[in-house]
């Protein structure tokens, strides 16, 4: 992955603590929309191939690649993807990652963990994409993460 023109994560003036790449387009948290980015890379379009076969959608669909490296400490907090995507899917690589997953209940917060060993994949859509959010706590070892999203207008 060190081929990969890295930039540290910016969030509304905030720098995270891990380091992003997008590819087809970036999502701008200044103005809350998707802009064209570099071309997805060839080395990435079998692993685009795989993600929508997991997800039952065209490959070409999924318009938008983040790659995330993530350091040792670097996590990232509980939210939702954008409105603008639709399926979200992604694979984990390197290391293992609790993938935690909650959802407001009357009573407090419903949560679920999902172990994603290395080189496995997640699928977001649906409730689990509209109702609940997810977080990723501070990585133990150096983990990266490719995510493929479609936009809203398309699949």
């Amino acid at each position: 992955m060190s081929v990969l023109d890295f930039k540290n994560f910016e969030f509304r003036g905030y720098m995270g603590s891990r380091r992003v790449v997008s590819f087809g387009f970036r999502y701008d948290f200044g103005d809350s929309k998707v802009h064209a980015a570099p071309d997805i890379p060839s080395f990435l379009l079998p692993l685009r191939q795989l993600a929508a076969q997991f997800a039952q959608i065209e490959a070409a669909a999924l318009q938008h690649v983040l790659v995330t490296e993530y350091q040792p400490g670097a996590g990232i907090g509980w939210h939702r993807d954008r409105p603008v995507f639709r399926t979200v899917t992604g694979v984990s690589l390197l290391s293992p990652c609790r993938f935690r997953l909650r959802r407001r209940q009357p009573t407090g917060w419903h949560r679920q963990t999902v172990l994603l060993e290395p080189r496995s994949a997640y699928l977001l859509r649906g409730p689990v994409r509209e109702e609940w959010e997810h977080s990723i706590p501070p990585a133990e070892s150096l983990r990266y993460s490719v995510t493929f999203r479609s936009l809203k207008s398309e699949a």
